[in-house]
């Protein structure tokens, strides 16, 4: 069974409890990496910069205590391999609906390779594929 590196279960705690039980429950069967959480004023303002966000800080959700997004990929980690990364977020965000179903979690999920929630990635512009956010 897949298990979260200790880097990543430290990304994972700085991120809202209904994130946190999603999450925990997508790494009992598919294997991935907690990229980032909360993100601190110089680490926001350098995702901006290197064009990784739209926002620069306290804009960001990631900005948060605790933050309402969280980035995660498959593991191991190909940027190149965007079917994978689609695949995850589909798995994730079917973990998320069951969850929420159920009452265990509070929150919607949004996935950023589909702002709009309307199933399709060919019409988003900014295409984050490791951005997951409550709403």
């Amino acid at each position: 069974m897949p298990k979260f590196s200790k880097t990543s279960e430290a990304n994972l705690k700085s991120c809202h409890s209904d994130l946190q039980v999603i999450f925990n429950e997508v790494i009992k069967h598919f294997d991935h990496s907690i990229l980032c959480g909360h993100r601190g004023e110089n680490e926001q303002n350098e995702a901006f910069r290197s064009g990784n966000s739209k926002l620069t800080y306290p804009n960001s959700r990631h900005n948060k205590i605790p933050s309402l997004v969280i980035d995660a990929v498959p593991f191991p980690v190909d940027w190149n391999d965007i079917d994978r990364m689609i695949l995850f977020a589909g798995y994730v965000q079917g973990v998320a609906m069951m969850l929420h179903a159920k009452g265990l979690i509070s929150h919607e999920l949004r996935w950023g390779g589909d702002w709009n929630r309307n199933h399709k990635t060919s019409d988003e512009r900014f295409k984050d594929y490791p951005h997951f956010e409550l709403i």
